[in-house]
Protein backbone atom coordinates (compact mmCIF):
# COMPACT_ATOMS: atom_id res chain seq x y z
CA UNK A 1 0.00 0.00 0.00
CA UNK A 2 0.89 3.58 -0.88
CA UNK A 3 0.99 6.09 1.46
CA UNK A 4 1.08 10.01 0.74
CA UNK A 5 2.32 13.10 2.18
CA UNK A 6 -0.30 14.94 0.04
CA UNK A 7 -3.77 15.02 0.23
CA UNK A 8 -6.03 12.73 -1.50
CA UNK A 9 -5.77 12.72 -5.08
CA UNK A 10 -9.58 13.83 -5.29
CA UNK A 11 -12.61 14.70 -3.33
CA UNK A 12 -12.14 10.80 -2.47
CA UNK A 13 -13.90 10.18 0.85
CA UNK A 14 -16.55 13.21 0.27
CA UNK A 15 -17.53 15.83 -1.80
CA UNK A 16 -16.08 19.43 -1.63
CA UNK A 17 -17.43 21.30 1.20
CA UNK A 18 -16.24 24.81 -0.17
CA UNK A 19 -17.55 26.60 -3.02
CA UNK A 20 -15.47 26.97 -6.20
CA UNK A 21 -15.88 27.92 -9.49
CA UNK A 22 -14.95 25.15 -11.75
CA UNK A 23 -14.09 24.78 -15.02
CA UNK A 24 -15.21 21.75 -17.12
CA UNK A 25 -13.43 19.62 -19.38
CA UNK A 26 -15.69 20.49 -22.67
CA UNK A 27 -14.53 22.79 -24.82
CA UNK A 28 -16.85 23.78 -27.46
CA UNK A 29 -16.34 23.01 -30.63
CA UNK A 30 -16.85 25.90 -32.45
CA UNK A 31 -15.72 28.93 -30.75
CA UNK A 32 -13.06 27.64 -28.21
CA UNK A 33 -14.89 27.99 -24.80
CA UNK A 34 -14.34 26.54 -22.01
CA UNK A 35 -17.74 25.09 -20.04
CA UNK A 36 -18.14 26.06 -16.75
CA UNK A 37 -20.46 23.51 -15.19
CA UNK A 38 -21.96 25.60 -12.15
CA UNK A 39 -22.81 28.17 -14.51
CA UNK A 40 -23.86 26.50 -17.62
CA UNK A 41 -23.65 23.23 -19.24
CA UNK A 42 -22.79 22.23 -22.74
CA UNK A 43 -24.53 20.34 -25.27
CA UNK A 44 -23.63 17.28 -26.83
CA UNK A 45 -24.04 16.59 -30.57
CA UNK A 46 -27.62 14.40 -31.01
CA UNK A 47 -26.23 12.72 -34.06
CA UNK A 48 -22.67 11.64 -32.40
CA UNK A 49 -23.42 11.95 -28.54
CA UNK A 50 -19.50 13.39 -28.32
CA UNK A 51 -19.51 16.86 -30.26
CA UNK A 52 -20.34 20.00 -27.48
CA UNK A 53 -21.21 23.12 -27.83
CA UNK A 54 -22.53 26.41 -25.73
CA UNK A 55 -25.00 27.49 -27.93
CA UNK A 56 -27.70 26.39 -30.68
CA UNK A 57 -25.94 28.99 -32.40
CA UNK A 58 -22.47 27.47 -32.42
CA UNK A 59 -23.35 24.47 -33.29
CA UNK A 60 -25.35 25.22 -36.67
CA UNK A 61 -22.34 27.49 -37.55
CA UNK A 62 -19.93 24.11 -36.91
CA UNK A 63 -22.56 21.77 -38.39
CA UNK A 64 -20.82 21.82 -42.13
CA UNK A 65 -17.32 20.85 -40.73
CA UNK A 66 -18.55 18.45 -38.32
CA UNK A 67 -21.39 16.83 -40.97
CA UNK A 68 -18.76 14.12 -42.34
CA UNK A 69 -17.29 13.09 -38.49
CA UNK A 70 -20.53 12.90 -36.92
CA UNK A 71 -22.55 10.86 -39.53
CA UNK A 72 -19.65 8.18 -39.54
CA UNK A 73 -20.10 8.14 -35.78
CA UNK A 74 -24.08 7.61 -35.96
CA UNK A 75 -23.73 5.17 -38.55
CA UNK A 76 -21.07 3.14 -36.72
CA UNK A 77 -23.77 3.39 -33.56
CA UNK A 78 -26.12 2.08 -36.04
CA UNK A 79 -23.95 -0.73 -37.19
CA UNK A 80 -23.73 -1.90 -33.43
CA UNK A 81 -27.45 -1.58 -32.34
CA UNK A 82 -28.04 -3.81 -35.87
CA UNK A 83 -25.14 -6.17 -35.05
CA UNK A 84 -26.65 -6.42 -31.48
CA UNK A 85 -29.93 -7.10 -32.65
CA UNK A 86 -28.74 -10.16 -34.90
CA UNK A 87 -26.63 -11.61 -32.58
CA UNK A 88 -28.48 -11.72 -29.36
CA UNK A 89 -25.39 -11.30 -27.70
CA UNK A 90 -24.61 -7.51 -27.05
CA UNK A 91 -27.07 -5.16 -25.52
CA UNK A 92 -28.64 -2.91 -28.49
CA UNK A 93 -28.20 0.40 -26.13
CA UNK A 94 -24.46 -0.52 -25.36
CA UNK A 95 -22.73 2.01 -27.51
CA UNK A 96 -25.48 4.59 -26.53
CA UNK A 97 -24.57 3.89 -22.62
CA UNK A 98 -21.19 4.14 -23.32
CA UNK A 99 -21.26 7.54 -24.73
CA UNK A 100 -23.58 8.04 -21.19
CA UNK A 101 -20.90 6.78 -19.10
CA UNK A 102 -18.12 9.04 -21.02
CA UNK A 103 -20.56 11.93 -20.76
CA UNK A 104 -21.36 11.17 -16.97
CA UNK A 105 -17.17 10.54 -16.12
CA UNK A 106 -15.43 13.21 -18.37
CA UNK A 107 -13.80 14.77 -15.71
CA UNK A 108 -12.63 11.94 -14.20
CA UNK A 109 -11.40 10.12 -17.66
CA UNK A 110 -9.82 13.64 -18.67
CA UNK A 111 -7.64 13.73 -14.62
CA UNK A 112 -7.00 9.49 -15.45
CA UNK A 113 -5.72 10.14 -18.67
CA UNK A 114 -3.04 13.39 -17.21
CA UNK A 115 -1.96 11.16 -14.41
CA UNK A 116 -0.98 8.15 -16.61
CA UNK A 117 0.67 9.40 -19.76
CA UNK A 118 2.26 11.81 -16.94
CA UNK A 119 2.18 14.96 -18.41
CA UNK A 120 2.83 17.33 -15.96
CA UNK A 121 6.00 15.35 -16.20
CA UNK A 122 6.38 14.46 -19.82
CA UNK A 123 4.43 17.17 -21.91
CA UNK A 124 5.22 15.36 -24.64
CA UNK A 125 3.57 12.31 -24.06
CA UNK A 126 0.37 13.98 -25.22
CA UNK A 127 1.97 13.65 -28.47
CA UNK A 128 2.83 9.78 -28.44
CA UNK A 129 0.60 7.86 -26.10
CA UNK A 130 -2.95 7.13 -25.00
CA UNK A 131 -4.65 5.77 -21.96
CA UNK A 132 -6.98 2.94 -22.90
CA UNK A 133 -10.10 1.97 -20.57
CA UNK A 134 -11.57 -1.54 -20.88
CA UNK A 135 -14.83 -1.93 -19.80
CA UNK A 136 -17.14 -4.71 -18.19
CA UNK A 137 -20.73 -4.50 -18.86
CA UNK A 138 -23.52 -4.92 -16.73
CA UNK A 139 -26.91 -4.45 -18.62
CA UNK A 140 -29.44 -5.33 -16.09
CA UNK A 141 -28.42 -1.93 -13.60
CA UNK A 142 -31.18 1.00 -14.07
CA UNK A 143 -28.98 3.58 -14.37
CA UNK A 144 -26.95 3.61 -17.61
CA UNK A 145 -24.06 5.18 -16.77
CA UNK A 146 -23.75 2.77 -13.93
CA UNK A 147 -24.12 0.02 -16.24
CA UNK A 148 -20.05 -0.51 -16.90
CA UNK A 149 -17.29 -1.25 -14.01
CA UNK A 150 -13.37 -0.92 -14.14
CA UNK A 151 -12.04 -4.01 -16.15
CA UNK A 152 -8.23 -2.62 -16.57
CA UNK A 153 -6.30 0.64 -17.80
CA UNK A 154 -3.35 0.84 -20.11
CA UNK A 155 -1.33 3.15 -22.00
CA UNK A 156 -0.90 2.60 -25.55
CA UNK A 157 0.57 4.25 -28.91
CA UNK A 158 -1.80 6.87 -30.24
CA UNK A 159 -2.03 4.24 -33.28
CA UNK A 160 -4.12 2.05 -31.38
CA UNK A 161 -6.97 4.43 -33.17
CA UNK A 162 -6.97 3.54 -36.88
CA UNK A 163 -9.91 5.48 -38.49
CA UNK A 164 -9.04 7.88 -40.14
CA UNK A 165 -11.90 9.64 -39.52
CA UNK A 166 -11.65 10.16 -35.69
CA UNK A 167 -7.89 10.89 -36.53
CA UNK A 168 -8.50 13.50 -38.73
CA UNK A 169 -10.98 15.03 -36.02
CA UNK A 170 -8.03 14.50 -33.09
CA UNK A 171 -5.37 16.66 -35.44
CA UNK A 172 -8.07 19.45 -36.04
CA UNK A 173 -8.41 19.50 -32.00
CA UNK A 174 -4.50 19.14 -31.83
CA UNK A 175 -3.87 22.10 -34.22
CA UNK A 176 -6.59 24.07 -32.54
CA UNK A 177 -5.25 23.66 -28.76
CA UNK A 178 -1.55 24.40 -29.93
CA UNK A 179 -2.32 27.48 -31.35
CA UNK A 180 -4.25 28.84 -28.08
CA UNK A 181 -0.93 27.82 -26.42
CA UNK A 182 -2.18 24.41 -25.20
CA UNK A 183 0.08 21.12 -25.31
CA UNK A 184 -1.99 19.05 -27.76
CA UNK A 185 -4.64 16.39 -27.54
CA UNK A 186 -5.05 14.40 -24.50
CA UNK A 187 -6.59 10.91 -26.30
CA UNK A 188 -8.57 8.23 -23.90
CA UNK A 189 -10.18 5.28 -25.45
CA UNK A 190 -12.88 3.44 -23.71
CA UNK A 191 -13.75 -0.07 -24.99
CA UNK A 192 -16.63 -2.53 -23.61
CA UNK A 193 -17.43 -5.98 -26.00
CA UNK A 194 -16.20 -4.74 -29.14
CA UNK A 195 -17.34 -1.24 -28.88
CA UNK A 196 -15.17 2.28 -28.41
CA UNK A 197 -15.05 5.60 -27.96
CA UNK A 198 -12.65 8.25 -28.39
CA UNK A 199 -12.31 10.82 -25.85
CA UNK A 200 -10.35 13.89 -26.57
CA UNK A 201 -9.23 16.33 -24.58
CA UNK A 202 -7.70 20.03 -25.46
CA UNK A 203 -4.93 19.92 -22.67
CA UNK A 204 -3.71 23.30 -21.17
CA UNK A 205 0.73 23.85 -20.73
CA UNK A 206 1.40 22.06 -17.19
CA UNK A 207 2.78 25.59 -15.68
CA UNK A 208 -1.44 26.49 -15.75
CA UNK A 209 -2.81 23.03 -14.06
CA UNK A 210 -1.79 23.08 -10.89
CA UNK A 211 -3.18 19.66 -10.21
CA UNK A 212 -1.21 17.49 -7.79
CA UNK A 213 0.85 14.77 -9.47
CA UNK A 214 -0.48 11.21 -8.56
CA UNK A 215 0.72 7.58 -9.00
CA UNK A 216 -2.85 6.52 -7.60
CA UNK A 217 -5.21 7.39 -10.29
CA UNK A 218 -6.34 3.69 -11.35
CA UNK A 219 -7.60 3.49 -7.71
CA UNK A 220 -9.61 6.46 -7.98
CA UNK A 221 -11.12 5.80 -11.32
CA UNK A 222 -12.11 2.58 -9.88
CA UNK A 223 -13.63 4.01 -6.67
CA UNK A 224 -15.57 6.58 -8.48
CA UNK A 225 -16.77 4.27 -11.37
CA UNK A 226 -18.18 1.75 -9.23
CA UNK A 227 -19.69 3.82 -6.65
CA UNK A 228 -21.46 5.43 -9.70
CA UNK A 229 -20.51 9.03 -8.38
CA UNK A 230 -20.13 11.73 -11.01
CA UNK A 231 -18.94 14.36 -8.60
CA UNK A 232 -15.35 13.76 -9.31
CA UNK A 233 -13.05 17.21 -8.60
CA UNK A 234 -8.77 16.70 -8.52
CA UNK A 235 -7.36 18.54 -5.38
CA UNK A 236 -4.78 21.50 -6.57
CA UNK A 237 -2.36 21.76 -3.79
CA UNK A 238 -0.96 25.56 -3.78
CA UNK A 239 0.04 28.15 -1.69
CA UNK A 240 -2.96 29.20 -0.67
CA UNK A 241 -4.23 25.84 0.40
CA UNK A 242 -6.22 22.87 -1.41
CA UNK A 243 -8.86 23.51 -3.93
CA UNK A 244 -10.92 21.11 -6.02
CA UNK A 245 -11.68 21.54 -9.69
Amino acid sequence: MAYYAQPAAANYNTPPTHAHRQRGYRICDQCGAAETPTVSKFRLCGGCMTTQYCSPDCQKTHWPSHKAICQHTASQLSGVKQQAMGSGYVDENLAKNLRKFTSAHTALLGWAGFQALQLKRVPANVRQNALLVDLSYHHNHPESHRRFSIASTHVVPRTYVRDPLVMGDIQRREERCRASGGIGTLVIIIQCAGVSQVMPVEVDPPSKISWDTREDWPKVLHHFVESGRTDFQPISTTSRGVYYG
